[in-house]
């Protein structure tokens, strides 16, 4: 007489101790689980529109870049060679993304920054489209695309995030000082 288990009754255990194992620990909710998620400090609130509302509010430039991730010819855009002082901001949210203090030319036609304005504000999520591996840039309010981040910058972060100018909206220092109290 054997002692062996059948087959299918073996990876059934298998399966089993898998994924107790795959989620002990696991303490994060579910997305769609119906539980609150807990905000993290500083993160911007969420802002959903539709496809229909998007094409209301972007021009259709805007809205090729922002919802369908494209991208303008290099040295085409308004901000790749700016030199004002101020916020970049989302042309989609207005949320400040970067800073003209970050600005650099990396001689790529793009604008390009060595580090967002706050790391909450922008989010990075891999993209592996065009048969090429980056890390695509969004804004963390809204979604839009923004550019993509390679390590090939400037110190002190090595970084540099290549920012579509019509996924932009520059507001100057004194533009924003007349905006305050």
């Amino acid at each position: 007489m054997s002692n062996r288990m059948p087959g299918s009754f073996v990876s059934a255990a298998i399966l089993v101790l898998l994924a107790l194992f795959l989620s002990h620990g696991h303490t994060e909710p579910e997305k769609d689980s119906g539980l609150p998620i807990e905000k993290e400090a500083n993160m911007p609130e969420k802002l959903v529109r539709s496809n229909e509302e998007w094409k209301k509010i972007l021009t259709p430039e805007q809205y090729e870049i922002t919802r369908r991730k494209g991208t303008e010819r290099p040295f085409s855009g308004k901000y790749h060679n700016f030199k004002g002082k101020g916020i970049y901001r989302c042309v989609a949210c207005d949320l400040d993304l970067f800073s003209s203090e970050t600005k650099f030319d990396s001689g790529t036609g793009w604008p390009s920054y060595w580090a967002p304005f706050s790391k909450h504000n922008v989010k990075e999520v891999s993209d592996n489209s065009l048969f090429m591996r980056r890390i695509e840039v969004l804004c963390n309010r809204c979604d839009a695309h923004l550019g993509h981040v390679f390590n090939d910058g400037p110190q002190p972060t090595g970084l540099r995030y290549c920012i579509n100018s019509v996924a932009l909206k520059f507001v100057g220092e004194q533009e924003d000082k007349a905006d305050g109290p």
